[in-house]
């Protein structure tokens, strides 16, 4: 994958997209992420913290060398990943056990996948293969992060895609795992006179089968104050993509010629008060997301989020 590849592109090329696509992923992780501790600890044991990462802002190293672009995720602190390959029921090229193995033998758990489903849409079947491929890696999540701009149009569009992510939903429980919808800002724009993301996604989605990761940086994008959303929608947010901005702007909703993206800590966000409220979020688990690195090193990005998270953010 080439550095301007946009997720937009990265999911087409997965698998086409269609009305109603969707997206599958999973996290495998036993243990809740542990928020306090002290710098002092952190700095020998980041693992500690619980952080994970989202391996399509190292995607260019992953399409080249899968083994020792997660050696150095580990080695920078990270104990999670969220997987943004599959195809073909393998991951990154690899069958669900031999990946597996390559990730636990490092020290890190798989926690989640975004993934594409079939362009035809979801169906039992596709679904149910989905499911059972990404049980096998033990995650807790497949998640949905992408809706194409066709199916963005009208209202109805989006009952269509919420009430098939509900049977999507019920087809993971099956196989112990949470589906969930990641955001962009288009889903906070004005379609119909309603705004998607509350008067659909929120008001349709159910909460015990669908649950929201929520992406710091696009809904600020959008003009959203993430706190205030947790206390009108408590507890439907177990995952948070920690994404941070270099720039304020006006809220604007199309992913289109975006290049704002900052490690954690480097850009305006204020994380602190953030995560004060991840308990009403809901919040589990927090992710590690760059869609791209400004100076073209990710990898000195994902060391620079982990940093600031363990030694300034979470302190």
């Amino acid at each position: 994958m080439k550095n301007s590849r946009s997720r937009r592109e990265f999911l087409r090329l997965s698998a086409a997209g269609a009305l109603g696509a969707l997206a599958l992923s999973q996290y495998s992780c036993r243990n809740s992420p542990g928020t306090a501790g002290k710098a002092s600890a952190a700095k020998s044991d980041p693992k500690s913290f619980g952080i994970g990462l989202q391996l399509y802002t190292i995607r260019d190293a992953m399409a080249t060398d899968v083994r020792g672009s997660l050696k150095q995720v580990s080695d920078a602190g990270y104990k999670y990943v969220e997987l943004a390959n599959y195809a073909d029921g393998k991951f990154y090229g690899y069958e669900p056990a031999e990946f597996l193995k390559i990730v636990n033998d490092l020290g890190m758990e798989i926690l989640s996948s975004h993934t594409q489903v079939e362009a035809q849409g979801v169906t039992l079947d596709n679904a149910k293969k989905m499911a059972e491929d990404h049980a096998r890696l033990g995650v807790k999540y497949c998640i949905q992060p992408w809706v194409v701009e066709e199916a963005r149009k009208t209202i109805d569009s989006y009952r269509k895609m919420v009430a098939d992510w509900n049977i999507v939903g019920g087809i993971m429980k099956e196989h112990g795992i949470m589906f969930g919808y990641h955001n962009h800002n288009f889903e906070f724009d004005t379609v119909e006179g309603k705004i998607p993301y509350f008067d659909v996604m929120l008001a349709e989605l159910d909460k015990d089968l669908v649950t929201m990761e929520i992406d710091i940086f696009w809904a600020t994008k959008a003009g959203q104050d993430p706190v205030e959303i947790f206390r009108k929608y408590p507890g439907r947010f177990q995952l948070f993509h920690m994404k941070d901005m270099f720039t304020k702007e006006a809220p604007f909703y199309t992913t289109d010629g975006v290049n704002d993206f900052a490690p954690v800590g480097a850009g305006v966000i204020d994380f602190r008060s953030i995560l004060a409220a991840k308990d009403v979020a809901g919040m589990k688990y927090m992710i590690v997301e760059q869609d791209r690195s400004r100076e073209g090193k990710p990898f000195d990005d994902i060391r620079t989020s982990i940093a600031n998270l363990t030694t300034k953010i979470l302190v």
